[in-house]
């Protein structure tokens, strides 16, 4: 199995049900996924949840990662939406094609930061009107090298299509059956 590296970079206020969800599943599919607070320390998450992060973004913002996933929780999104470091990461996997993902209020980050302009993308509800993006009644849209969902109630389909994207749908099929989900679930 190929090695895949993903980064989830972790503000305060960050929606600990999406940043749990993928994290978790993405390890369960074997990938190396690096967690960086945007500062040292304990995350609040913005229901109190407290996350440790594996090590600071300063740390790992010149490495290079085959994913780039975003958790929402509007608080979360404020705060990687003005960081510099993560619109240049974002900028730079944009421009090598590498995959990015971003759910709930987080797409309003690739909004802010460029990568979204003429791409189709979903989101929570009103965070990328105000960037003229119209976004799309789906639980996870992908379009090229970016990937979105809507909030915490897409966290799972989102974290599985993830998977099926970076090492397909076997794969994605075996986490999720291992996760004993219903059979009647629609997936995404």
């Amino acid at each position: 199995m190929m090695s895949v590296r993903v980064l989830v970079p972790l503000a305060h206020g960050c929606e600990e049900l999406e940043a749990v969800t993928v994290i978790d599943l993405l390890r369960r599919a074997g990938a190396e996924v690096v967690v960086a607070g945007l500062e040292s320390g304990t995350v609040r998450a913005s229901r109190g949840v407290q996350l440790v992060p594996d090590t600071e973004l300063d740390r790992v913002v010149e490495e290079t990662f085959d994913l780039i996933v975003l958790p929402g929780g509007l608080g979360g999104a404020e705060r990687l939406e003005g960081d510099a470091r993560i619109a240049r990461m974002l900028q730079a996997q944009n421009e090598r094609g590498g995959w990015i993902a971003a759910i709930c209020a987080a797409p309003r980050v690739l909004a802010e930061v460029g990568v979204l302009q003429g791409r189709r993308a979903t989101a929570f509800p009103t965070q990328l009107e105000r960037h003229g993006i119209e976004p799309e009644d789906s639980a996870v849209v992908i379009d090229d090298n970016l990937i979105t969902s809507r909030g915490p109630g897409t966290a799972m389909d989102f974290a599985l299509r993830l998977i099926e994207v970076v090492y397909g749908d076997e794969k994605a099929a075996e986490v999720e059956g291992a996760l004993q989900r219903p059979l009647s679930h629609q997936r995404y």
